[in-house]
C-alpha cells in the first residue's frame, strides 16, 4: 500500500507547478539527482525519468482537450512521474499510467495522490516484456524515442497492446534517433505530424506530435 508519508521520508523533493488547459497541477520532482546516478555508466543509467519534458507538457495539453469516451482504453508508457497520465486522467480520460523505474514508479504514484487522482491505475512496465493482459485504443508517450536499443522494443509494443482501429500518440524533439524512428514508423502506419512552438525567456523549442494508426496491406503496396 503506497503511503505518501513514507514517500516523503524516503525521498527529498521539490515542487514544480503548472497550468495545463485552465487547471493547475502541483508535480513533486526529486531534488537531487546524485542517488538516482549510477557513475559506472552516467549516459545508459542517467534519470531521464526525473525532469517534466517539454514534449509531456505538449502532450498533456492534447490529451485535457481530447474527448474524453470512458470506454477507450489509454495507456502511457515511459509516464516518468507521471504528469501526462494525471492531467488525461483529471480531465475525464480512462487511461493506465506505465513505467520501468521503481523510483519513477513511486513519484508518479505520490504525484497522482497531490493532484486528486488517487484512483489513477499505474503499474510497472517493460517494453521489452510487455506485461499487459489487453490490447487497448490508445497508447500515448513523450521523449520514448531517445534511445537507439529501444526503438525495436517500443515497436513491437505498439504491434502487441494496440487494438485494431487503435491510434498511437507520441511527442518529443526531433533528434536523429528519433527521426529514423519516426521513418521507420512510416512503413507500417499513417503518420499525421503536428509542430508545436514552445516559447520562453527568449528560447524557443519544437515538439512534434505524431497521431499514428496502422495501415491496411493494402496501403503498404
Amino acid at each position: 500500500m503506497f503511503s505518501l508519508e513514507s514517500f516523503h521520508k524516503e525521498y527529498e523533493t521539490t515542487t514544480t507547478e503548472l497550468v495545463i488547459n485552465g487547471r493547475r497541477f502541483q508535480m513533486l520532482l526529486p531534488k537531487d539527482l546524485t542517488r538516482f546516478i549510477n557513475t559506472q555508466d552516467v549516459f545508459h543509467e542517467f534519470p531521464l525519468w526525473a525532469k517534466i519534458w517539454p514534449a509531456s507538457w505538449v502532450l498533456a495539453g492534447f490529451l485535457a482537450e481530447m474527448p474524453v469516451e470512458p470506454a477507450k482504453k489509454i495507456i502511457e508508457i515511459g509516464a516518468g512521474t507521471g504528469l501526462v497520465s494525471i492531467v488525461a486522467a483529471s480531465f475525464g480520460h480512462n487511461i493506465t499510467l506505465t513505467e520501468s523505474n521503481p523510483d519513477a514508479l513511486r513519484f508518479a504514484r505520490a504525484n497522482a495522490q497531490c493532484n486528486g487522482c488517487p484512483q489513477l491505475p499505474v503499474m510497472e512496465l517493460d517494453w521489452n516484456r510487455s506485461q499487459l493482459k489487453d490490447t487497448v485504443d490508445y497508447i500515448v508517450a513523450s521523449e520514448v524515442a531517445y534511445k537507439k536499443e529501444d526503438l525495436r522494443a517500443l515497436l513491437n509494443l505498439f504491434n502487441r497492446c494496440m487494438k485494431p482501429g487503435g491510434q498511437v500518440f507520441l511527442a518529443g524533439e526531433m533528434r536523429k534517433v528519433s527521426k529514423d524512428f519516426y521513418q521507420q514508423l512510416e512503413v507500417d502506419f499513417n503518420v499525421k505530424v503536428q509542430k508545436k512552438i514552445l516559447r520562453s525567456d527568449g528560447d524557443e523549442i519544437a515538439i512534434y506530435l505524431l497521431r499514428m494508426s496502422r495501415k491496411h496491406p493494402a496501403d503498404k503496396q
